[in-house]
């Protein structure tokens, strides 16, 4: 007699045999529908992938500017603080917001006249340009060179970084 072990295992062999057998004799439109789904998700993946690098420049630089806004909160907060020292804590924060919004005014000026994913730092008389493109066009690092330069009236020290 059989047992019942010896059921299952025939039945579970067989239920493989036959999903083997259709899978073999599946056509081949399936294949080629998910090698157009790979393709689709793996370009989704490179975007990301761009949106990661500019994303994680604009955390650290966000992390930095929080840690010396907390700092100059507190000194505009202390009460043993001199005026002078509270005087030049709030020029510093409203220095701070002021690059902020020319760096988000830069930043949209990019990208709405060359349609490029960037991120844009000021620090001092320096510009830092990232931007996201595989080819390295040097005119168009003139040209977002001249783009920058445009909004301010000293000259300034601009770099553009192309990254993939």
């Amino acid at each position: 007699m059989i047992n019942k072990q010896s059921i299952l295992l025939l039945t579970l062999f067989s239920l493989i045999l036959v999903l083997s057998v259709y899978y073999i004799t599946m056509p081949s439109e399936f294949d080629v529908k998910a090698s157009n789904t790979i393709k689709q998700n793996t370009k989704q993946v490179n975007k990301e992938n761009e949106n990661e690098v500019i994303s994680t420049l604009k955390v650290e630089r966000e992390e930095e500017r929080d840690k010396k806004i907390k700092e100059l909160q507190t000194t505009l907060t202390k009460d043993d603080a001199t005026s002078e020292e509270k005087n030049n804590a709030y020029e510093e924060l409203k220095s701070i917001n002021l690059l902020k919004g020319k760096e988000e005014e830069i930043s949209n000026k990019i990208t709405k006249q060359l349609k490029l994913e960037n991120f844009v730092q000021i620090k001092d008389d320096q510009i830092r340009v990232v931007l996201i493109k595989e080819n390295h066009d040097k005119k168009l690092a003139n040209e977002v060179m001249n783009l920058v330069q445009s909004f301010f009236d000293n000259k300034m020290y601009i770099s553009v970084k192309f990254q993939k």
